[in-house]
């Protein structure tokens, strides 16, 4: 898998980042969530798993030709909208060899890999109420 570095949003100690590749998906890379919490709230499938990032990371996706990175629903790929700012971020786990030798991982970071087509759709306008999901704010 080959990587296009968008963007990372940093403070001391911490990386979220953004990444496309080479196979129409994007990959985040944020926090894992510890937080008990937060977790019970989450229904994550074998396979999966979900990282928290800020929000502003999306803004990189205009790097990509989007034509903005404001995220405008909560929905899938993304699971909640934390109290404190932050997206909790769903998605395959990066396991590639060759994908994560490209990327510094703290070992307090973890990667999700998730499709353009998911990601993009929630650069749109809501078309509903039925759109109100399961998302709801962190405890």
């Amino acid at each position: 898998m080959k990587l296009r570095f968008l963007g990372k949003n940093s403070t001391v100690g911490d990386c979220p980042t953004l990444y496309a590749t080479d196979r129409d998906t994007y990959l985040v890379q944020g926090w894992r969530i510890f937080a008990n919490d937060l977790l019970m709230q989450l229904e994550i499938p074998e396979g999966e798993t979900a990282v928290e990032v800020p929000t502003e990371l999306f803004e990189h996706l205009a790097k990509d030709g989007l034509p903005t990175g404001e995220v405008r629903r909560v929905e899938d790929p993304i699971m909640i909208l934390t109290p404190g700012g932050t997206f909790v971020v769903q998605g395959r786990e990066v396991t590639d060899p060759e994908a994560l030798a490209q990327m510094e991982i703290p070992d307090y970071e973890t990667v999700v890999e998730v499709s353009r087509t998911a990601i993009t759709a929630l650069l749109e306008e809501p078309r509903g109420a039925d759109l109100q999901r399961r998302a709801q704010p962190a405890l």
